[in-house]
Parts: structure tokens; C-alpha cells; sequence
């Protein structure tokens, strides 16, 4: 079927992307492997809006047989668009499924790329009489026993139905999109219009057009069209990510927040909008500010309806509560019987600090239910990298365990974080094979950031 193969990727048992390669200088890379960012992520991370009911991946490492599949138009997490043919076969060893290797050809067309640029910006614009909320997660379907995020619920109330806009942070995975669903169900009069928007994936000189529109003639191509505030006029517009959108545009963006008038590109005209806006960030916004990527005016014009989503590993209470659900909403999807966890793996989830939160421990389970052969899950059935991550923590007994607390107790607590943060940038940086830029992106910092700790720490590159 494949005359040619533009990318090759391999993914374990476990739906871990352990290699990839990807020649096409479509994506901007020139010859380089543009894929180099998958590794070590989970399958269904770096394709979000893949099924696993469909994945040909997930059917081949079921079945150990070849699949061929002519043509799926899908993106990655960082947004890059493909359409694809595909032939996934199973690598097996010893008689036993391990991997599966899926060689890919690039059919995707400029098509492709526009349908799928209207997909990405998520527009969510209904008629009136039609709302459909029941589509929206509701304020009840944010689960917790967390005193903390208790209080954020009963802020969504309070948020939803002031004309004010809403600043949200927390990191990746921490629910902040449930969070936003919630306020917009919760104010019926406004929740007929929806729009998000990613502001990551809006190329800069697009950015002010997409927002407040255009006018025919404005620029080379430029239509006369609406901007995202104008579609959601006595709506929401929620911004993800606004840190992406360059510092000028955040001054305008405080001017529409302030004023409600806006002045498409090319226009001497300006428009009144009745537009609730949301947004969220993934970093302490004050971080942001002092890193000169969110303008301070505009932090403490959005500060007064503000959320923070504390991340699972200060709110460990929380962890019990999402085995449990997504247990049993797995057994569900899959058509499992999963009764429940061993007293070994359970130990070793509530020591794991889940650097992806909520999202990175739905994964888990949903990977350990996928691919169980018994009842009950165990180690055995964790992720490859969540076991090389956990071998340094985990006790293997109770006399090992009193030894190492004592062990651990004369070493002052300074030297023992530095320690600690020390040997884990070192082992990321060798995963990464010195590349600086990849390594902060896994450490979840800015490169220059990284490049501080290394020289406070004493951390040579190489």
C-alpha cells in the first residue's frame, strides 16, 4: 500500500511511544525527527482526539495482527495536523505481544489543514433555542474530597453569574477545562454561545484578526469575517493558555475587557460585545509576569475572579477517589470486570506524584484496564516508565522502609532536595541527550529556568 514512509513509531504494551522518527520538512523541521517530542509519553497524550476504539495501535496489540489502514486525519497534542495511511504490525518476543510498529505516509492536504484548524479552535456556537448544556460537565461532575477545590465548586456559582471575567490557573491535567464547562452551565442565559480557543495554536500574525476580526482588504487575502468576541457576543469566550498570545495583544485584550468594543482589523469602526471571557494558564501567573509573557495590568484587571487548581500530588486525598472512578468507568468503556487493585500497586500509586495530575492518572488506569488479563491489578501492570520512576521510592518491605526513614532523617532537608533535584535533571537531560530545550519542556520550565538550577546546582550539560 506504501510506496514511500514518511514516519515510523513504536509503542510498547503498556501504549508508551518509546521510538519515533518522522522525515518530512512539511512540519517545519527540515530533515530532523520532528516526532522527538513523543518519547516517553503515553499513545493516547500525544493523540488526544484519537478513540482507542479505533486506534489501530490499540487493535493490533490486541490481536497481534497486521492492520492496514487507507486514510485518518487526526492531530497530535502540539497541534500539527495529518492525514495519513498506515500499516501497524505487532512485535512480538518469547510468544508475547510487546509492541506495536505503525509506518506512516503523509497524504494530508491543504483540506486537511483547514478542517482541521476549524476543528482546533473548538467553536462551540449554538443557536438559542438549542442549547444543549447537557453537553457541558456540570459542577457535580467535578470530583473531589479536597477542602480546597470543595471551595473552588462552590466559587463556579458565584463566578458563573457576575458579568466579570474569570482567571484560571493550575497545571496541565488539573481540570481546569471542567472547571470552565461548569461556569458556563451554570449561567443558562449566556451558555447558548461557546467558544474556545487555544491561543498556543494561533499563529501570531493571525491572532489579532482571529479575535477581533477583519475587514476585506485589511491584509493580503483578508475577508470581511467576525473575530471570536463578536461570535460570542452575550456568550463565553474562554482563551486557554493566554500566556501564547504576544504582550501587545494583551493590551488590546484589556482594552475590550475594559471598554466592551472592539475594532476589527482594517475598520476606522468600532463594535459593542457583550462577552464573558475565561482564561487559564498553566504556570503561577506571577511567574508569567516577572518571565515577561502576561502583562501585570492585565493579571490584576482578570485577578478578581480568580481559581487555582492545586496539583494532585498537594492533594493526595484525591487519589483514592479517582482510582475508584476511573476503574470503574474503564471497566465500563472496555468492556471489563476489573474488581480492583492490590494493596502493592495501590501503595505505589499514592507514592507516585503525578506529574500529569487527573488526566496522567486516568491514562494510568485506563492503560492497566485495557490491557488486564485478571480481575485485580498490580505492579506488574504499570506503565514501563511509572516503574523505572518508582524503583527509587518504593519499599519493598516494612523492615527496609524503618531502616531508609532512619537513614533519611539525618540528612538535612536542603541537601536532600538538592540532592533529589539534582540526580532527576541529570537523568532527564541523559533521556534527552543533552538537549536542553526538550529536557525543560519534560521538567515542565522555561529553558532559562533550567538553565539556572543547572548552575546552582553544579549540573553540566553534557
Amino acid at each position: 500500500m506504501l510506496n514511500y514512509i514518511d514516519s515510523m513509531m513504536i509503542v510498547d504494551k503498556n501504549m508508551n511511544v518509546i521510538y519515533t522518527n518522522r522525515m518530512n520538512p512539511r512540519f517545519g523541521g527540515g530533515f530532523d525527527n520532528v516526532y522527538n517530542r513523543y518519547i516517553g509519553k503515553r499513545y493516547f497524550e500525544v493523540y488526544p482526539d484519537i478513540n482507542p476504539e479505533d486506534s489501530t495501535v490499540v487493535q493490533c496489540l490486541k490481536t497481534g495482527q497486521l492492520i492496514v489502514r487507507e486514510g485518518q486525519t487526526f492531530t497530535d497534542v502540539y497541534n500539527n495536523v495529518y492525514s495519513t495511511k498506515n500499516i501497524t504490525f505487532p512485535i512480538i518476543r518469547f510468544g508475547e505481544i510487546v509492541a506495536a510498529m505503525e509506518l506512516s505516509q503523509d497524504i494530508t492536504s491543504v483540506g486537511d489543514l483547514k478542517i482541521m484548524e476549524h476543528k482546533n479552535n473548538k467553536y462551540n456556537i449554538l443557536p438559542e433555542r438549542a442549547i444543549q448544556a447537557d453537553s457541558l460537565a456540570s459542577k457535580e461532575s467535578i470530583i473531589t474530597i479536597n477542602p480546597e477545590m470543595i471551595e473552588n465548586k462552590k466559587k463556579i456559582t458565584i463566578f458563573a453569574a457576575s458579568d466579570e471575567p474569570v482567571f484560571i490557573y493550575g497545571e496541565t491535567g488539573t481540570g481546569k477545562e471542567l472547571f470552565v464547562e461548569a461556569i458556563v452551565k451554570e449561567n443558562p442565559l449566556r451558555s447558548s454561545k461557546f467558544i474556545a480557543q487555544n491561543c498556543a495554536a494561533i499563529p501570531e500574525n493571525l491572532f489579532e484578526s482571529l479575535l477581533f476580526g477583519s475587514t476585506k482588504g485589511a491584509f493580503t487575502g483578508a475577508e470581511t469575517k467576525p473575530g471570536l468576541f463578536e461570535l460570542a457576543h452575550n456568550g463565553f469566550l474562554f482563551l486557554d493558555e493566554l500566556n501564547s498570545m504576544p504582550l501587545h495583544l494583551q493590551a488590546k485584550l484589556l482594552r475590550v475587557i475594559q471598554d466592551g468594543k472592539i475594532r476589527p482589523v482594517g475598520s476606522a469602526v468600532e463594535k459593542s460585545v457583550n462577552t464573558k471571557v475565561i482564561v487559564a494558564v498553566n504556570r503561577n501567573p506571577l511567574q508569567l509576569i516577572q518571565d515577561q509573557m502576561l502583562r501585570e495590568d492585565l493579571f490584576y484587571r482578570l485577578s478578581s475572579r480568580l481559581l487555582y487548581l492545586s496539583p494532585l500530588r498537594d492533594r493526595k486525598e484525591d487519589i483514592p477517589v479517582y482510582i475508584d472512578y476511573f476503574l470503574k468507568q474503564s471497566n465500563q468503556k472496555y468492556g471489563k470486570e476489573v474488581k480492583g487493585l492490590t494493596a502493592g500497586l495501590h501503595h505505589t500509586l499514592l507514592k507516585y506524584w503525578w506529574p500529569g495530575n487527573v488526566r496522567e492518572i486516568r491514562h494510568v488506569i485506563e492503560s492497566m484496564v485495557t490491557l488486564a488479563e485478571k480481575n485485580e491489578l498490580s505492579t506488574r501492570n504499570l506503565p514501563i516508565y511509572m516503574k523505572e520512576l518508582l524503583d527509587s521510592i518504593v519499599t519493598k518491605n516494612t523492615e527496609e522502609s524503618i531502616n531508609e526513614a532512619v537513614e533519611i532523617s539525618k540528612i538535612p532537608l536542603k541537601y536532600l532536595l538538592e540532592t533529589t533535584e539534582r540526580e532527576h535533571i541529570e537523568k532527564i537531560l541523559d533521556y534527552c541527550n543533552g538537549n536542553m530545550t526538550w529536557a525543560a519542556e519534560i521538567l515542565g520550565m522555561p529553558r532559562q529556568t533550567l538553565k539556572f538550577r543547572m548552575d546552582k546546582l553544579g549540573v553540566r550539560k553534557e
